[in-house]
């Protein structure tokens, strides 16, 4: 059996999001290269696989779109917990965008549980950069990725496909550092990590227009 086929595994990554922030365009586009045009709200939860490579080896990546309408909340912990990363989408022109960002990244950890809070890797993806050149949100975000514990920012177009797959690609690879689930239905064991923030100023990645 070849050998990227031995080192196959499975990430879990949660993409979290006020509704219409683009959630599910960016991941029809990251998994099938394909957009809607018009915006359709998620009900319940899309469930996506994509076969990422991540240093040597290739691991399947499945991607949680849970609705971002505040009733679909109380669906959260089946949806939550198990995450290897949590992806939060916001609008880059919206003013609300920071106070949607905290609501977010508190409900996902409340829900989830994770180990170690302080620990558990986000990557924060702010959209639409399509549609204004000067976003209004883009700042105050990049000072709140700093803010907690200095967590990774894209700007990206779902419309355009800007920076969409360096965006996911980098939550993939997140997702592996921080620690491959153990398939225990399967029985297969799979190797854990702990990753280690980095602790320098986080990067905001931007369109190279």
């Amino acid at each position: 059996m070849p050998s990227e086929l031995q080192s196959k595994t499975l990430v879990k990554v949660v993409i979290l999001g006020e509704s219409g922030v683009g959630k599910t365009s960016i991941m029809s586009h990251y998994v099938n290269r394909r957009i809607s045009a018009q915006h359709k709200p998620t009900i319940g939860a899309d469930f996506f696989t994509k076969l990422v490579p991540v240093g040597d080896k290739t691991i399947t990546m499945q991607l949680w779109d849970t609705a971002g309408q505040e009733r679909f909340c109380s669906l959260g912990v089946a949806f939550y917990r198990g995450a290897d990363c949590c992806v939060l989408v916001y609008d880059v022109n919206d003013a609300k965008a920071i106070k949607q960002l905290d609501s977010w990244h508190e409900e996902f950890l409340i829900q989830s549980n994770p180990k170690e809070f302080d620990l558990f890797p986000f990557v924060v993806i702010g959209n639409k950069i399509d549609i204004s050149s000067n976003p209004i949100a883009v700042k105050e975000v990049t000072e709140w990725c700093r803010r907690k514990n200095n967590i990774t920012h894209y700007l990206v177009s779902a419309k355009n496909g800007i920076n969409i797959d360096e965006s996911l690609d980098a939550a993939a690879s997140i997702a592996y550092e921080h620690g491959l689930m153990d398939d225990s239905d399967s029985g297969s064991i799979v190797e854990v990590r702990r990753a280690r923030r980095n602790q320098k100023e986080p990067p905001v990645k931007r369109c190279g227009c």
